[in-house]
């Protein structure tokens, strides 16, 4: 009987010492409130009236201190969460520190506002600021064009090695003029977004994300797929002209090349910026120097998947609907010139790449 009024006992003492200590932990979340709760509410007051968009309500003295408040109300939570405090107060200080941290940390745009930022200069500006790279991008394209014209003219088994067989078809060494021309005219009744169309757009977005992703390696192997790249564009140069079809080729790529191979350009110019600026950090370290220039060459990354979609478009359908070399040219040329006033004649305001 003894020990059984002993467990008795016990069990009552234990109900005694578990209210206690949840009286005594009531008490303590209680007391931290209090000794907190006018900061919290001036906090959760400045962030609602900003998020209504009542900036003009809000006193310069509490925009000062909002910084202040949201890491007062991040230390009370972090607190809040070690010694285990009440739920209600833990889910409280979890929304209020949510919300202020956009507001102190958060996105200054709505994407909207930053698309039209990044359309209205911003991708401009930083085009702008890699024009040295994109002058070395440039240079290996060209190369790489007259590399391929040469290599072929030498020896045209070349060109099976230079052009992919999704592209080669008729398209080889000892096709007819009337064959070659086929291959430029006469499609105006085909499905806009040909399988050509789409084999091209991939091959190209391949290519211009692979030139930006290589650029960490000092810019060098954007440089060599750029001249790997053009020099199919040389093989296919130096096969219509020897039918006498060079303008015609130049005007059926043109159609979207202007804008395709600028989009390349832009992405081989942006990894080779990121190569050289790791290269050449200057005073600044080499992680400095690669993480700002990756801001500026992601700027232009974004474009150039903007440009890529815009070229798939043209060569789908305009180039189809299209089937006369001189409006190929007129509306190739536009596009040609359309971009270049673009990024390097139209400026809107003040905005620059820095920091970008």
């Amino acid at each position: 009987m003894s020990t059984l009024a002993q467990r008795v006992t016990g069990w009552f003492s234990k109900t005694e010492e578990q209210a206690a200590a949840a009286s005594e932990a009531a008490l303590r979340s209680d007391r931290f409130r209090l000794e907190r709760e006018a900061e919290w509410k001036r906090l959760e007051a400045i962030v609602t009236r900003m998020e209504k968009g009542r900036l003009r309500g809000i006193s310069d003295e509490d925009l000062l201190a909002l910084p202040v408040l949201y890491r007062t109300a991040a230390s009370s939570l972090s607190i809040a969460r070690e010694t285990s405090l009440d739920r209600a107060t833990l889910s409280y200080l979890e929304a209020l520190t949510q919300r202020a941290w956009f507001l102190v940390y958060g996105p200054r745009t709505t994407l909207w506002g930053w698309f039209r930022r990044f359309l209205g200069g911003g991708w401009g500006a930083a085009v702008r600021a890699i024009w040295i790279d994109l002058l070395i991008a440039l240079a290996a394209m060209v190369a790489g064009t007259v590399v391929g014209w040469l290599l072929v003219s030498s020896n045209p088994d070349w060109y099976y090695s230079l052009v992919s067989a999704n592209f080669a078809d008729e398209r080889v060494p000892g096709a007819s003029r009337e064959v070659l021309h086929g291959t430029l005219f006469g499609h105006q009744k085909e499905n806009g977004m040909s399988v050509f169309a789409a084999f091209l757009f991939n091959n190209n977005a391949q290519v211009s994300i692979l030139a930006f992703a290589l650029g960490f390696a000092f810019g060098l192997p954007s440089i060599m797929l750029l001249v790997h790249n053009t020099t199919m564009l040389g093989a296919l140069l130096w096969l219509y002209h020897g039918q006498g079809l060079t303008l015609d080729l130049i005007g059926w790529l043109s159609v979207h090349g202007t804008t395709e191979l600028f989009a390349i350009l832009l992405a081989g110019g942006a990894g080779i910026h990121i190569g050289r600026a790791m290269a050449f950090p200057g005073d600044a370290t080499v992680l400095e120097a690669a993480a700002a220039a990756g801001r500026r060459a992601a700027q232009v990354m974004a474009g150039v998947v903007f440009m890529l979609i815009v070229a798939a478009l043209l060569e789908g359908f305009a180039r189809q609907l299209v089937d006369i070399t001189s409006t190929r040219l007129a509306l190739g040329g536009f596009m040609l010139v359309f971009w270049c006033g673009y990024f390097f004649v139209w400026r809107r305001g003040r905005v620059t790449a820095e920091g970008q």
